[in-house]
């Protein structure tokens, strides 16, 4: 007993012991709810780091650990942004708590930007779709250089360390600062309240609530799983759209080749990537050596010439012609690769082309489905794309989808229906958004707007 005794003083001395008569309301529970989501998130992603994709992709008790995360993540969303709107009603970003309030927003944006870097690492079609549209996002904003939302190595320590590490750091500093100065008290001198002891219990009662529906959402309403998509499914479902991937690449004009933002971050040279260098080890692995890259690279410009235009006239249709070509030392190179990708061989090659910078085999593999087209395809038909108001939904399953990300669905319906810099401009009025909410405090005069609207009515009311 005397062994506990310290450790429950010290937790005793942590909480918060006297509040605002209002202060044992749900509305001054959410931040401790966030808290608990958080710690779930923790916990889960901590076992899922140990046993691996595999493990959460296929063993029932993965899953269920999957699920789990999923609606933690869920619930520390929700959690965080009604407390930010608590607070905001409640004026309770006045001096002396506006440094207080600078972390809630800043966490917020933080927490927002690592849940899409949960989607990237789910290891489902979701997460390839999904890596595509964050790598055009921060491209877009001009930190794709910085962020690869395609590079899963370097998303894989953001999402696990470096972000989970800077969101501790703040909810530390943040809850030091509640733990300081207490909950806010009404700032208007016409509102009296009497303060009252902290009701430890409900608070924790709430926490366990929280904790047994998450349990029980992520049994009943698992999260979805859509198969990802692969280069050797391409190339098996479909020889003629490969073959025509493959020479987009070779002759640079695929979207990729052509891709242009703000910032140019794919600027590998798509023929070696993903021609000569997998051709390479095709050579390698068969019986017969020759060559054929060699040999049509060794021929007479004007020959080459031909031979290019030939099979280029082959692979501009949108399907393919009655008649195949004649088989020249180009075609022979394109049709092996083909056979190489049908037999599962091709994608690994390419995945384990070094890396550059930012770029590496996943971001290769990616950027070469992207250019199939097959992706795209495959997230209009499970309405997931942008003017489907994709990143709200899952695509599958009856979970909920990333719902907090609605806002940037309905500027692509609006503001940036016809913007030809949408991802640019996006990211320029998200951090607009971001600046004037940290600031909100210290705007004479637009800082008075939650007392107008007097919203804090019903949230100070008093049982009669």
């Amino acid at each position: 007993m005397s062994t506990k005794r310290p450790l429950l003083n010290a937790l005793n001395n942590m909480m918060i012991k006297d509040v605002p008569s209002y202060g044992n309301k749900f509305f001054y529970s959410l931040g401790f709810l966030s808290m608990i989501a958080f710690m779930i998130l923790i916990v889960t992603g901590v076992v899922m780091v140990f046993f691996g994709p595999t493990w959460w992709l296929t063993n029932n008790i993965g899953q269920y650990t999957r699920s789990i995360h999923m609606w933690a993540t869920q619930a520390f969303v929700l959690f965080v942004i009604l407390h930010l709107i608590i607070v905001f009603f409640t004026s309770g970003f006045k001096k002396p708590r506006r440094l207080t309030w600078a972390i809630g927003v800043t966490m917020m944006f933080i927490v927002l930007a690592e849940t899409e870097f949960g989607y990237v690492l789910r290891g489902d079609y979701t997460s390839q779709w999904r890596g595509l549209q964050g790598a055009d996002f921060y491209n877009g904003s001009g930190i794709g250089n910085l962020i690869n939302a395609l590079n899963s190595n370097q998303i894989y320590g953001i999402h696990i360390i470096v972000v989970p590490l800077t969101i501790l750091g703040l909810l530390f500093f943040h809850y030091l600062l509640v733990r300081v100065l207490g909950i806010a008290k009404p700032y208007r001198k016409d509102k009296v309240v009497a303060t009252v002891p902290a009701n430890h219990k409900v608070l924790f009662m709430r926490g366990g609530v929280l904790i047994v529906l998450i349990l029980g959402l992520a049994a009943f309403l698992p999260s979805p799983y859509i198969k990802p998509t692969t280069i050797q499914s391409v190339a098996q479902s479909d020889p003629y759209l490969m073959g025509k991937t493959l020479m987009a690449e070779f002759t640079a004009s695929s979207d990729t080749a052509a891709y242009l933002d703000n910032i140019a971050p794919y600027t590998y040279n798509m023929s070696d990537v993903y021609v000569s260098t997998p051709y390479a080890q095709y050579v390698q692995l068969q019986n017969d050596k020759t060559n054929y890259l060699s040999v049509y690279n060794q021929q007479q410009p004007d020959i080459k010439a031909q031979q290019l235009q030939v099979v280029n006239d082959y692979f501009s249709k949108d399907v393919p012609g009655a008649d195949k070509p004649p088989v020249n030392s180009l075609m022979r190179v394109i049709d092996s690769l083909t056979t190489m990708a049908q037999a599962g061989l091709y994608e690994p090659a390419i995945a384990s082309e070094q890396s550059t910078g930012q770029l590496n085999g996943p971001t290769y593999v990616l950027r070469f489905l992207s250019d199939t087209g097959v992706l795209a395809t495959k997230a209009v038909s499970l309405n997931i794309t942008t003017d489907q108001y994709g990143m709200v939904h899952e695509g599958a399953g009856n979970a909920p989808g990333a719902w907090w990300l609605l806002p940037i669905g309905i500027l692509d319906h609006t503001v940036l229906a016809n913007d030809a810099n949408g991802d640019r401009d996006a990211a320029i009025i998200f951090g607009s958004l971001m600046l004037t909410m940290l600031a909100f405090p210290f705007i004479p005069y637009v800082n008075q707007i939650p007392d107008k609207l007097q919203v804090w009515r019903l949230i100070w009311r008093q049982k009669k």
